[in-house]
C-alpha cells in the first residue's frame, strides 16, 4: 500500500469535507422543498390561490438551487472517487449515510409532489364543472344593454 504524502492527504481531506458540505447542504435543500411541498398541499385543500402561487415561486428557487448544488456535487465527488482509488476511509460510510438520506429524501419529495399535482387536478376537474355548468344570462342577446321581453317599460316618470 502507497503511503500519501501530507499534500496528498491534506489535499483529500479538503476534498472529502467539501463534498461532505455540499451534500449536507442539498440535503437541507431538500427538507426545505418537502417543507413547501407539504405546506402547498394545505394551499391547495384550502383552495388558497394566493398562497398556492407564492409555494410554486418558492418551489421553483428550491429546485434550482438543488440544481445548482448538484452541478458541483457530481464533478467534486467524482474528484473524491479519483483521489481516493487506492485508499478508502471510515468518510466514506458518512459520504454514504448523507447519500442514503438524500436519497430517503428525494423519494419522499417526489411522493408528495405527485400528491399536490393529484390535488391539483381534481380541485381542475371541479373548477371546469362549475364552469361548464354557469348560466349566462347574456348569451341569447344582441347587446348586454338590450332590453329583455320581460323587462320593457312603457312610461316614464320626470321630476324635476
Amino acid at each position: 500500500m502507497a503511503e500519501l504524502s501530507n499534500e496528498e492527504l491534506n489535499e483529500r481531506v479538503a476534498i472529502l469535507r467539501k463534498l461532505r458540505s455540499l451534500l449536507e447542504q442539498q440535503r437541507a435543500k431538500f427538507q426545505e422543498y418537502l417543507t413547501v411541498l407539504e405546506k402547498q398541499q394545505d394551499s391547495i385543500s384550502r383552495e388558497d390561490t394566493e398562497a398556492i402561487m407564492c409555494h410554486a415561486e418558492l418551489e421553483q428557487q428550491v429546485v434550482k438551487s438543488i440544481g445548482n448544488l448538484q452541478k458541483v456535487i457530481v464533478p467534486m465527488s467524482e474528484l473524491y472517487k479519483n483521489s481516493s482509488a487506492t485508499h478508502k476511509d471510515i468518510c466514506d460510510q458518512s459520504l454514504e449515510n448523507i447519500q442514503d438520506d438524500l436519497d430517503r429524501l428525494q423519494s419522499k419529495v417526489l411522493l408528495q409532489n405527485e400528491k399536490n399535482r393529484e390535488l391539483l387536478r381534481s380541485h381542475l376537474v371541479a373548477i371546469r364543472a362549475q364552469i361548464d355548468n354557469f348560466k349566462n344570462p347574456y348569451k341569447n342577446r344582441q347587446s348586454v344593454y338590450a332590453q329583455s321581453a320581460h323587462s320593457s317599460g312603457t312610461m316614464i316618470e320626470i321630476n324635476a
